[in-house]
């Protein structure tokens, strides 16, 4: 979805004069970016394109983790795309061992029943892997990669 689509979006459901009160702005360039940009007559540089932009040059994922963090939420990045036919059992006992790595790192985290700010650094990149795993495991699935070989066609 185009960020000036997110934006109409959001616009069906919060009122637009109550954004421009709250961020200060006109209500004319709420309206604006929700607009398809063409040029400089239409649309605007909207507030998540100018993210999108931030991010592509500075490189630095940290910002996608702050704005996932204004949401409630945690960034994940998405994980390299694997190529296709690959064999589905390794790949599901991939995810089965990066489970029990998450399991066993909660379990020497909490073993004198207490986590400490360096373990619970430790649980949270566990965590990040095995959900960059199952991400990538569930992208191919949606992508098809699991399906079987087309048989060539004999000339």
């Amino acid at each position: 979805m185009e960020s000036h689509e997110v934006i109409r979006e959001v616009l069906k459901k919060t009122s637009a004069k109550q954004i421009a009160s709250d961020l200060q702005l006109s209500l004319s360039l709420i309206y604006k970016w929700a607009e398809l940009p063409e040029g400089d007559t239409a649309g605007a540089n909207n507030p998540l394109d100018r993210v999108g932009q931030l991010i592509r040059s500075t490189k630095d994922v940290r910002i996608a983790q702050w704005v996932a963090e204004q949401a409630g939420g945690f960034y994940i990045r998405n994980p390299e795309n694997l190529p296709p036919n690959q064999s589905l059992v390794p790949l599901t006992n991939g995810i089965v061992q990066e489970f029990a790595d998450m399991l066993a790192t909660i379990a020497i985290s909490s073993s004198d029943s207490v986590i400490t700010k360096d373990e619970a650094k430790k649980i949270r990149a566990r965590w990040e892997e095995l959900k960059s795993v199952t991400e990538g495991f569930v992208h191919a699935a949606e992508e098809g990669t699991f399906s079987p070989a087309k048989p060539e066609v004999k000339k």
